[in-house]
């Protein structure tokens, strides 16, 4: 396996956009590629070279990062016609920072069929601010040489980093970190409201409750005031592994509800399928 010296990002967004600048601090050649103009102006404004497609980012990267938003994305940054492996060389490392399906894990590595390269998926925890600090947490799944291959590149932006097994591992972890995550916010929510419906300011009761048995991470960063726009599409991944599993998770589909309640309140858009 070859070392890594040149890593390139697919997606220069709230996550992709910092990972890049943590990346090149740590002596990294780094490009990036993304869909949208204006990100692409931005982080070359911000002095990162970038370049019109993934396969010229494969091209020249020993690693590539995917940080897109849905599955689709995913599938068409790497297997499109002018995807990852229309350019990658051989040896080169595909690692998906996207939240995703493990199934569609599956799908890449199947549809990749003899390409010689090597992929992992290594999606992303702890939310905005964390990726600007470099302090995200990345669950991993993939073959455990590539996986340290990887490593050093991975501590620029995560300060904790976890190797749970195969490929698709991280992606499960990922998922039941999200079914845990959104039913604390939740329940924090309908608590919080409960307490303003018999009086007590939920400012008041949010100090009590951050010292009490009640206590956990979303009530800590007041998750139920920041903007959510992945948290449906991460319980539509949920449901439908569940679902194909024929595992009852009644727990599951109210908070995926209450998800789109909040999501409807604030305007946010329909998320594509999960898997798609």
């Amino acid at each position: 396996m070859r070392e890594i010296e040149t890593v390139g990002l697919v997606g220069l967004g709230k996550m992709g956009g910092p990972m890049a600048r943590h990346i090149a601090g740590r002596g990294y050649a780094v490009l990036g590629t993304d869909a949208a103009p204006a990100r692409t102006a931005e982080a070359r404004g911000a002095g990162l070279r970038t370049v019109e497609s993934c396969a010229a980012l494969a091209a020249e990267s020993d690693l590539v990062l995917v940080a897109v938003g849905f599955d689709s994305e995913v599938e068409q940054a790497v297997l499109g016609a002018d995807g990852l492996l229309a350019g990658a060389r051989e040896g080169t490392i595909i690692a998906i920072a996207s939240t995703v399906a493990p199934r569609t894990m599956t799908r890449l590595l199947r549809q990749a069929g003899d390409a010689p390269v090597h992929f992992l998926d290594c999606p992303l925890t702890r939310g905005e601010q964390a990726a600007i600090d470099g302090r995200m947490l990345t669950m991993v799944g993939g073959d455990e040489a590539v996986f340290q291959a990887c490593r050093p590149v991975m501590e620029s932006y995560a300060d904790s980093i976890f190797h749970l097994g195969a490929l698709g591992a991280g992606q499960v972890g990922k998922m039941v970190n999200n079914l845990i995550l959104w039913a604390c916010m939740s329940a924090n929510r309908e608590g919080l409201m409960l307490g303003r419906a018999l009086g007590v300011e939920p400012e008041t009761l949010r100090d009590a409750l951050l010292a009490s048995s009640a206590q956990n991470w979303c009530m800590e960063t007041r998750a139920d005031e920041h903007p959510t726009p992945w948290a449906e599409k991460d319980m539509m991944i949920v449901l439908a592994e569940a679902d194909r599993l024929r595992l009852p998770l009644p727990l599951c589909g109210v908070v995926k509800e209450v998800i789109k309640q909040l999501k409807i309140e604030r305007g946010y858009p329909t998320p594509a399928a999960a898997g798609d």
